[in-house]
């Protein structure tokens, strides 16, 4: 078997056609012909090696939607099946054998199958593999491919904070930026019935983050709408790889209210203790959800209409499509189709 993919052969690469052969099936395998793949920041971090730790060539892509087409022999096939449409995300595998993988935490496995850390068996390509059945999702009928690719890794990843945290119906809570994960997350909160304020730099995305859900809008540029907002939030969910002035977020929070940061800071983050000790409150971090929550998370997504906001691209045009990513100009996810 021979995969054809498309890789960046150097750092900042345009991608262009590579062809591997994946190697025998294992037992707990499944091979999933793409048909659709989003394209995340962190797929274009790996191209440009922002981290120093891409291996090239690079075949990025951890949002694989496609058709199962061949199965391992130890795979269930009461739950997976050769034709069966089905999703891999940032996590293809874990050893299932460790205290976190037993606890249903897979996503904290040391030994874990990173999708995009790869290097050249990413989701750009005519075929991915999963490392254990287990974590091939079957998409739910009511989510169109297109859809189901960015909720796999963007809409896991706001979603799992709700119930890692106990966020409530009744909690306020605040979402900050308005981009890729947070147009998702002001959605999956507006369903989980919270009250919910969307925080942005740009008061040019006010009326979109009314219309994706939120309550209530709160502009940071040049004035001191989120000062005058302390003490009032519950939980605050942080989506943008930025540098906030954290010591403000956290006096906006509730006595024992949480910060939950999913957005990757540029710096270290800066913190005053008497901010964050004496009222008891919380800041956590966040990493890809566990085979669980991404199965809840899509189940909660189909019932409840939640979907991201797409660009399509035929995967032929994938560099324009990389482009537009690394641009941020996308609103708000980006898929290339076969």
């Amino acid at each position: 078997m021979s995969v054809t993919a498309l890789a960046a052969t150097s750092v900042g690469a345009e991608l262009a056609p590579y062809e591997y052969d994946p190697g025998e099936l294992g037992p707990l395998e499944v091979d999933v012909d793409v048909t659709h793949c989003g394209i995340c920041h962190t797929d274009v971090g790996m191209i440009d090696n922002d981290w120093g730790y891409s291996r090239f060539p690079v075949v990025a892509g951890h949002e694989a939607v496609g058709v199962v087409s061949a199965v391992g022999t130890a795979v269930d096939p009461e739950r997976m099946r050769i034709g069966q449409r089905v999703g891999v995300g940032a996590i293809a595998g874990s050893c299932m054998g460790c205290e976190f993988c037993l606890s249903g935490r897979q996503q904290l496995c040391a030994h874990r199958d990173d999708t995009v850390l790869r290097g050249d068996r990413g989701g750009f390509a005519s075929s991915v593999r999963a490392s254990d059945w287990r974590f091939a999702y079957p998409i739910p009928d009511a989510i169109d491919s297109q859809d189901a690719g960015p909720l796999l890794c963007a809409g896991a990843t706001v979603f799992a904070p709700f119930l890692r945290h106990g966020v409530k119906p009744t909690d306020r809570i605040g979402i900050v930026g308005i981009g890729g994960l947070g147009h998702l997350a002001i959605q999956f909160a507006d369903a989980w019935g919270c009250d919910v304020t969307a925080i942005s730099t740009s008061l040019s995305k006010k009326a979109e983050a009314l219309e994706l859900g939120a309550d209530g809008f709160i502009a940071t540029r040049e004035t001191d709408e989120l000062e005058e907002a302390a003490g009032t939030f519950d939980f605050i969910l942080s989506t943008v790889p930025a540098d906030l002035p954290w010591d403000v977020y956290l006096a906006a929070l509730k006595p024992q209210g949480t910060l939950s940061v999913v957005g990757l800071p540029e710096s270290p983050m800066q913190i005053t203790p008497f901010v964050l000790l004496p009222s008891e409150k919380r800041i956590v971090g966040g990493v890809p959800a566990s085979r669980e929550e991404t199965v809840q998370m899509l189940g909660f997504a189909a019932r409840h209409g939640v979907r991201p906001r797409v660009e399509t691209y035929p995967m032929a045009d994938i560099n324009r499509a990389v482009a537009r990513v690394r641009s941020g100009d996308a609103r708000y996810r980006v898929v290339v189709s076969a």
